[in-house]
């Protein structure tokens, strides 16, 4: 097979498909960021939202919402197509995503947290739960989380960027929800 790149009306088609397969109906699937700093961060993970169409991206404490010049930048729009709240209290927020049927997931390098890779079904629908750039999420939300999940790292940093993290989680959900290996979301671009 011959590879190229997709044109904008290849996009196009594409962005109709998807429109027309999924109306309004969204992966169980929801993130929450509990005192993200960088709204260049969160501008990028709206957009991965949007990618992995995501029922909830919910911002919590001080993390900028897209009112902010610096998300909508970063988005390119995302904000307009990712269901979005801000809570500031996360806990209220733990609440809300059970109340919906979720399990909460914290995303955090800790003792006893089990690898991403080993999500299965009946994990979902979940929220999983990202932290600051620096400190990650507090003792006190790892300990109302419904269970921990870790990216493994093999370097001397021992962390991700958060919006990488996000991307790395998301994409790992979809896999173990089956979306990926659904022969119809294979890209099939017009003809040249």
């Amino acid at each position: 097979m011959e590879h190229r790149r997709l044109s904008f009306d290849d996009i196009a088609t594409l962005r109709a498909e998807t429109h027309f397969r999924y109306g309004a109906l969204r992966h169980p699937i929801g993130v929450m960021l509990w005192n993200v700093r960088s709204a260049y961060n969160v501008g990028s993970i709206f957009r991965t939202c949007d990618a992995t169409r995501v029922e909830q991206l919910v911002l919590c404490g001080y993390t900028p919402n897209p009112t902010t010049g610096k998300v909508h930048k970063t988005s390119l729009g995302a904000e307009q197509t990712v269901p979005w709240v801000h809570i500031a209290n996360p806990f209220e927020a733990f609440e809300r995503q059970r109340r919906a049927g979720h399990r909460i997931l914290a995303v955090e390098l800790a003792a006893g947290a089990r690898s991403y890779a080993t999500l299965t079904a009946e994990d979902f629908p979940a929220t999983f739960v990202f932290g600051n750039e620096l400190v990650g999420i507090s003792d006190e939300l790892l300990r109302a989380s419904d269970d921990a999940i870790v990216i493994p790292m093999f370097g001397e940093k021992h962390s991700l960027n958060v919006a990488v993290s996000v991307g790395v989680v998301l994409y790992r959900a979809l896999e173990t929800l089956g979306v990926l290996t659904a022969a119809e979301f294979v890209l099939r671009p017009t003809a040249p």
